[in-house]
This record gives structure tokens, sequence and C-alpha cells, in this order.
């Protein structure tokens, strides 16, 4: 017996269609008219686009902060969001321990997520402490599905490398025709304006912008682009926020490097200005890097598709208790906000129904070029015969107003609160199975999500 999707607009990143789409398993194998036979379930998608299930390539799920505790989402609730967002695959930043090897790193994330996830899921993995004996371990995490290794150029004595351990990493991670993803502020930098803004006293929310300036993003990005360059390593820029970090990496794609640029939702909702809001309320957009000008969020939103070719969530949410911990001084405000359910919902209100985006640029930057770029495509990113049968139904006659008290993440607050979206899941498919149905979340499905073994067409537990 085989699931047919019946009667709803087909939207890949390539066009649309009225059609049906035919599930068998895991698969979908066939997308038309004519599908149906006796004994077909069927999912009624009248009036409604079918998408090619999200992936979001930026995710903090269960961060650990010390102690056995973690940021305010666990595996289940954090892919439990996901899925009402639209998104059928995560690959979540995992970090290195200081001394530690990635070996054990990857083997605490694949413990903690297995049994809980409800959405497919991969991993980056973050290097933070290099000797020869981490080094040799990319080689093994390639082979464990893990091709792309994450690097900082701030937060020194904790995230940081040096140039020399920079360089070292990409030219490790390009002969193994890994990629490399970049977190770029100039970490120095900005630690001397932090240490020399809380000795004046400024210690609000707002000082977090004006202490990470557009500057050091853009210096720390020209500097990786050059370094990847040497290396001869293909580069991902996450978390792209201003036109001056985007100056910086079309320039490099003009050198014939291979570069892309990620920006995350809320760089396309959001100012510093918002950090300046009273009663401590700013400390919800504390995030880094900062939140820039409103002419930075114009060139984000007129650079997608063809400079910026992802929209992640950099999905890291706190809950308020934990957000107070910086109630004294901004820089001890963990940084992030909640995302993951929401990329979806504004990319589609703000974008496709505005008119700033096509209903096939939204599938492009949300899951294809995702696909494409971290090694799951065709599988995932695309509705085809072949493909995984990760699948959305997505009714644009939803409408409502978003608020931390109905949203499914474990945090008890949003920046997005009290903003009016239209557009929602009814249906979502992940690997055939129903993970959301009509609108509500099916039974059964924690630990349906499975462990994907990137740049291979194996995927296991």
């Amino acid at each position: 017996m085989a699931t047919i999707i019946a009667g709803g607009t087909v939207v890949t990143a390539a066009g649309r269609m009225l059609a049906d789409v035919k599930v068998e398993g895991a698969r979908v194998t066939a997308i038309g008219a004519g599908l149906r036979t006796a004994g077909d379930e069927i999912i009624d998608a009248t009036g409604c686009y079918v998408l090619p299930g999200a992936i979001d390539p930026h995710t903090h799920i269960e961060l650990p902060t010390g102690g056995g505790q973690h940021n305010a989402d666990t595996w289940h609730s954090g892919t439990v969001a996901a899925a009402f967002g639209g998104t059928t695959t995560v690959i979540d930043m995992i970090t290195q321990e200081k001394g530690g090897t990635l070996a054990d790193a990857l083997a605490d994330w694949r413990r903690r997520a297995g049994p809980a996830a409800v959405v497919d899921y991969g991993f980056h993995m973050g290097i933070i402490d290099v000797s020869p004996p981490v080094l040799d371990e990319i080689d093994l995490m390639m082979r464990e599905g893990v091709t792309s290794f994450k690097l900082y150029t701030a937060y020194r004595n904790r995230l940081m490398l040096d140039d020399a351990h920079l360089f070292a990493v990409m030219r490790r991670v390009a002969a193994a025709n890994g990629l490399v993803l970049i977190h770029a502020e100039n970490g120095d930098v900005i630690d001397t304006l932090v240490a020399e803004a809380v000795a004046r006293g400024d210690v609000a929310p707002q000082f977090h912008a004006l202490t990470r300036p557009a500057a050091a993003e853009a210096e720390a990005t020209a500097r990786a682009c050059r370094l990847a360059e040497l290396a001869g390593a293909r580069l991902y820029v996450v978390h792209v926020t201003c036109r001056e970090a985007l100056a910086e990496i079309e320039a490099a794609r003009r050198r014939g490097q291979p570069v892309w640029a990620e920006t995350c939702t809320h760089y396309l909702f959001f100012t510093a200005d918002d950090l300046a809001r009273p009663d401590f309320e700013g400390a919800k957009w504390v995030l880094s890097p900062a939140l820039r000008t409103p002419e930075d969020r114009e060139v984000l939103w007129t650079s997608l598709t063809h400079s910026v070719e992802v929209v992640a969530s950099d999905h890291c949410p706190w809950t308020n208790a934990q957000k107070a911990k910086g109630w004294e001084r901004f820089d001890l405000i963990p940084n992030g906000a909640p995302g993951l359910e929401e990329r979806l919902p504004f990319l589609y209100t703000y974008g496709v129904v505005e008119g700033r985006l096509t209903l096939e640029e939204l599938v492009a930057v949300t899951s294809t070029n995702p696909a494409k770029i971290f090694g799951l495509y065709p599988r995932k990113g695309t509705i085809a015969p072949g493909s995984d049968a990760d699948l959305v139904i997505w009714d644009p006659h939803i409408n409502r107003t978003w608020s931390a008290k109905s949203h499914h993440c474990g945090s008890d607050n949003t920046p997005y609160e009290g903003m009016w979206v239209s557009g929602g899941v009814r249906h979502l498919l992940v690997r055939g199975r129903p993970v959301i149905t009509g609108g509500a979340l099916a039974a059964g499905t924690e630990g349906w999500g499975t462990y994907l073994e990137r740049g291979s067409d194996r995927a296991v537990r």
C-alpha cells in the first residue's frame, strides 16, 4: 500500500506543478496524475503547497553548558519545534571538549540525539583544541559521515583558534575533501571593546552590539577567506550579518574561491535597536554576531539566492532565568535565540507573501541549497522519484500570532513575540512516516529521526 499526497501544488527549487506525490516506504516513487490505486492511503493537500522538508544546517540543540546542564532545548523538544516549523533535517553543531577527542564528542551527541529526535539529523564537528592526533581524526570523522568542520576566530580561551591552527585544520580538511565552516569575528578586538565598556559601566544589553562591530566581522571574514585560499579549502561562512562581510565573500568568489554564505532568520527581521528595549527585554536579542543596522538587514534580503545561498536558524534558545544570569553585565548574557520553528513561517510570510521571495527561492535557501552544500542532495532537498519522502504539506490559509506560549521549543521567550505569520504545517512526513498530522504531533515519533552519514547514501541509527 502506498501513500498519496493528493491535490497539492508540488514546489521544488526548479518550479511548481499541480500533481500528486506517491510515497512507498521511505521514498517518493512517482509524481504526476493518476497515481492512486485501491487501498492507498490518501493525504488531502488540496489548496496547499507540497514542499520538500526544510534542512536547517545550523542548530545548537541541547547545547551543554557544564555540570550536566544545557540550553533550553532537549533533542526531543528541539526537533519537535523543527517539525512544526517544516524542517525535517537538522545539522547540529558539535563542539570538541578541551583536551578531548573528536570521536568522543561525536559519540556524546549521538547518544543524546538518537533516542529523542523526531526528525533526521547530522552533525558538524567544531574543533577547538588542535593537536596532531586531533588532526588525524579528521579522516575518521569523514568516514563517520561528519564532513564539515567548524572553526572559530572569536572567544579566546574557549573556542578561538589562532591563525596557525586555523590554517593547519583547513589544510587537513581540504586534503580530506571536507568543508570548513567559519565563525568569523575578530575575537581579540571584541574582547578589548567589551572590557573597556564594562570598565566604563556600560553594561546594558545594547552594548553587546556596540562592542561587536561589523568591521570586526568583516576583518575576520576576509582573513578566513585568505587562509582558506592558501589551504585550498572550501569555505562556508556561517551567520553573515552585514554588507562589509558579504563584500569580502564576494571578493573571494571573484578570485575563484569556493565560498558559500549563510545568514540567519533573525538578521532578516531585527536590528541592533532591539537590544535597547527597556527592562532587560533587549536580552532576548543578545546573539552573536550581533544584530546590525536596517541597511544591513535590507542588503541581506536582496542578496538571498545569489550572494547568500542559505538561511539557517542558528537555533540556540535560553530560558528567561538563563538569560538573567547577565542581568548586571551584557557580556554574561547567554548568546542565542530560538529559530528552528520560526524560520519557514517567517520567511514565507515576510518573504513569499510580501513578494521578496518566490516559493521556489524559499525552497532553495531553506532546503535545496543546504542539501547540495552539505552532501545530502538528491536524497534530501527536493521532491523526486528516489528522494526521501520528507514532505511538508504547507497550508497558506493558517494565520496566527507568534508567541512563546504556543511555540514548541523549550524556551519561555521568543524575540518574535506578537508578530503575525501566515501559513503553517498541516502535515509533515519524515522518510514517509507522518510526524505532524492535522497540525498535531503524531504518536510514537520520539526517536524516529535517523543519523545521516553525509556524503554517502547510507543512514544509520
